[in-house]
C-alpha cells in the first residue's frame, strides 16, 4: 500500500503547481475566445438545448444570454486572479465552476469535445493545493502537489485510452473494424487540407496510420511509468501526433496538449529565468558572467513525478 500511495501521491515541488496554475488560467481565457466560444449565441435557441447528464444531476437551469455573459465575466475575473496566483483556492474553484458550466452549455447542443477532459480535471484539482503553492520560486514539496499532478496525468492518458475504447465499441468490439475502415479517407474528404489531399490516393498508408493511432492510444497508459528521456520521447511523439493531426485534418487537441505540462519540471523555470537575468545584468556591468543558477527543488532534476 505504501508503494501504491507513493505512486498516486509522490512528493513534488509546489512551485510546479504555481506555474501550471498560471498557465491553465491563461489557457482558459484562450479557450473561451478561440475554442468553446458559442454559449452566448447558443443560449438564444432553447429549443435545441439538450442538457448533458451532469447538467441534469446538478439541476442546472437552462442557459440564457444573461447567464452566459455572467459566466464569461466570472471566468475573466477568476482567471486573472489565477494567473497572478492570488486567492488560489477561492479563485481556483470559482474558475472551475464557471468554466465547467460554460463548457456544459457549449456541449449541450450536439457535440462534446473530449479533448477538454484533462483541462476540466486540472481546473478542479489545482485549487486543492493552497497558498503555499502560490510562488513560482517556492522550495516547498508536498504529496498534495504530487497527487494533483498525477491526477492530471491520468486524465491526459485517459483521453487517449477512452478514445481507443470508443473506437472499439463503435466497431462492435472488433479490434480490426476501425483501423481497417476508410475513416481517415472520409475525414479528409470532409475536412480537406493540403496534406490530406496529398495522402488521399494512398489508402494503404492511411490504413497504416489508423493502426498506429489505435495501438498508440491503447498503449498510452505506459506513459505514467516512464521517466527521463523515455518520458520526453513519449511527450514528443504525442505532441508530434497532434501536430500531424492538425496538419492533416485541421483538428487540434490544445486543451490536452497544454495539460501535458503536468509531466514537465516546470519548477525549473523560475531559477532559469533568474539566472538569465543575472547574466544579463553582469554583462551590462561589464563583469564576468556568473555561473548559471541551478536550484534543484524536490525532484526538479527529473521529468515527471
Amino acid at each position: 500500500m505504501g508503494a501504491v500511495t507513493r505512486w498516486f501521491a509522490p512528493e513534488l515541488p509546489e512551485a510546479r503547481i504555481a506555474v501550471l496554475r498560471s498557465v491553465i488560467a491563461i489557457f482558459v481565457l484562450l479557450d473561451v475566445h478561440l475554442m468553446v466560444t458559442d454559449p452566448p449565441s447558443l443560449s438564444l435557441h432553447p429549443d435545441l438545448y439538450r442538457p448533458l447528464t451532469v447538467a441534469g444531476w446538478l439541476h442546472l437551469p437552462a442557459p440564457s444570454p444573461a447567464l452566459a455573459w455572467a459566466l464569461y465575466a466570472v471566468i475573466w475575473v477568476s482567471a486573472l486572479l489565477g494567473i497572478a496566483n492570488r486567492l488560489p483556492r477561492l479563485a481556483g474553484w470559482t474558475l472551475a465552476a464557471a468554466f465547467t458550466w460554460w463548457l456544459t452549455i457549449g456541449f449541450s447542443y450536439g457535440k462534446v469535445d473530449h479533448d477538454h477532459l484533462a483541462l476540466v480535471v486540472a481546473v478542479w484539482l489545482l485549487p486543492t493545493v493552497g497558498p503555499a503553492a502560490g510562488r513560482w520560486r517556492s522550495s516547498t514539496t508536498s504529496v498534495a502537489a504530487g497527487w494533483v499532478l498525477r491526477c492530471i496525468q491520468i486524465a491526459v492518458v485517459s483521453t487517449y485510452v477512452l478514445s481507443a475504447l470508443n473506437k472499439i465499441r463503435n466497431g462492435d468490439w472488433s479490434y480490426r473494424t476501425w483501423p481497417e475502415s476508410a475513416i481517415l479517407t472520409w475525414a479528409i474528404v470532409r475536412r480537406p487540407h493540403q496534406l490530406g489531399l496529398w495522402l488521399l490516393p494512398h489508402p494503404e498508408l492511411l490504413r497504416g496510420m489508423q493502426w498506429l493511432s489505435i495501438i498508440a492510444e491503447t498503449c498510452s497508459p505506459v506513459i505514467l511509468w516512464l521517466r527521463g528521456r523515455a518520458l520526453l520521447a513519449a511527450a514528443v511523439f504525442w505532441l508530434g501526433f497532434h501536430a500531424f493531426t492538425f496538419a492533416l485534418l485541421g483538428i487540434h487537441f490544445l486543451p490536452t496538449v497544454v495539460c501535458w505540462l503536468a509531466f514537465a519540471p516546470l519548477e525549473r523555470l523560475a531559477p532559469w529565468w533568474r539566472g538569465r537575468r543575472l547574466r544579463r545584468r553582469a554583462l551590462r556591468r561589464g563583469t564576468a558572467e556568473p555561473n548559471p543558477v541551478e536550484v534543484p527543488v524536490g525532484g526538479a532534476a527529473r521529468m515527471g513525478p
